[in-house]
């Protein structure tokens, strides 16, 4: 809810409800219990933040990033957190952590806490929900800038990866090792990480003339922990489909698939060759090592923090959307 909701409601100006919230002038009695009336009734509350910045700023920045108990994306937002930290420091400020666990509500709740508190911006990686509630929860009394995945209906800077070139090159190298059949493993679609990753693989295969089987694109099942999907779409796919490569648009789902191969004797490459996304240290010491689509994560937390300090000290002006390269990895896997 935003103060131009509660001036049109009680039929008066923004001004005036800054007037009634701040006692910075005189407002008829008629007319301040008219504004909070309003205000009680809209649930809006007024935001700290916004009355504070008019004199001062606090030096601390909000970062929120949806990590899941047990999910390796926590080292990918960890390093994203440290590239932020590296700029944020040598600039003064101090960076304020936050969890949303992936989880919409979540998300909201902890936006509302970044509003009460004392933050010059607010860095943030998105849940996959409809992203519209931000224009009515949060104020102008900072930026924001969205990280790793867009949301949808939203304003603000973004600084992502490009998830579509990963994808296909990691599918293009597949095929020019001489396998058309080639599965393909995501996590749940509506994510503008999922929906690029899938992109990429489609169009890596047309442009091949490999045409697309949708059976052979497995999407995760939410009732299932990352880990167990990736096990269980890898034993789908090998039983079903009769695939001798597999690109693997998780992380976590990567481990997963692995351990399927692993359990069952499945010679990796020779029998199923695998691409994973995101390059961790664990990648390396297995048998054989993995190859891996890498995103910059440090990169793109140094990236964020820079947009955002330019957006602290220059407001106006057109959004922008900045992508950063990711780097395919090739190890014995494939």
């Amino acid at each position: 809810m935003s103060i131009k909701e509660v001036a049109k409601r009680a039929n008066v100006s923004t001004a005036t409800v800054s007037h009634v919230i701040n006692g910075t002038r005189y407002v008829a009695n008629e007319t301040k219990t008219r504004v909070l009336e309003v205000m009680k009734e809209l649930k809006y509350h007024p935001n700290s933040v916004a009355r504070s910045l008019r004199s001062k700023q606090s030096k601390i920045i909000g970062l929120m990033v949806p990590i899941l108990p047990n999910d390796t994306s926590s080292f990918f937002f960890m390093s994203i957190a440290q590239g932020i930290e590296s700029v944020l420091m040598e600039k003064g400020y101090s960076l304020f952590l936050s969890n949303s666990k992936d989880d919409i509500a979540t998300e909201q709740e902890q936006v509302r806490v970044f509003n009460s508190q004392l933050i010059d911006g607010m860095i943030m990686a998105p849940t996959y929900e409809d992203h519209t509630y931000l224009d009515s929860l949060m104020t102008d009394a900072y930026p924001v800038v969205f990280i790793d995945r867009k949301p949808k209906d939203a304003q603000g800077d973004c600084v992502l990866t490009e998830g579509a070139n990963g994808s296909y090159e990691a599918v293009a190298h597949l095929i020019s090792k001489g396998h058309t059949r080639i599965g393909f493993i995501t996590g749940s679609l509506g994510l503008t990480t999922s929906d690029e990753r899938l992109e990429g693989y489609k169009n890596a295969l047309i442009d091949n003339g490999i045409p697309v089987d949708e059976e052979m694109i497995q999407v995760a099942d939410t009732s299932y922990s990352s880990f167990d999907s990736g096990y269980r779409l890898t034993e789908a796919l090998i039983s079903r489909h009769r695939i001798t490569a597999l690109f693997v648009a998780n992380n976590v789902m990567t481990m997963g698939s692995l351990h399927y191969l692993q359990q069952n004797d499945i010679d990796v490459p020779n029998d199923i060759a695998i691409i994973g996304f995101d390059d961790y240290e664990w990648a390396r010491i297995t048998k054989p090592a993995l190859s891996m689509v890498k995103q910059p994560a440090f990169e793109l937390g140094e990236t964020a923090a820079r947009i955002l300090l330019e957006r602290i000290e220059q407001p106006d002006g057109e959004y922008k959307e900045v992508r950063l390269p990711t780097e395919l990895i090739i190890r014995g896997s494939s």
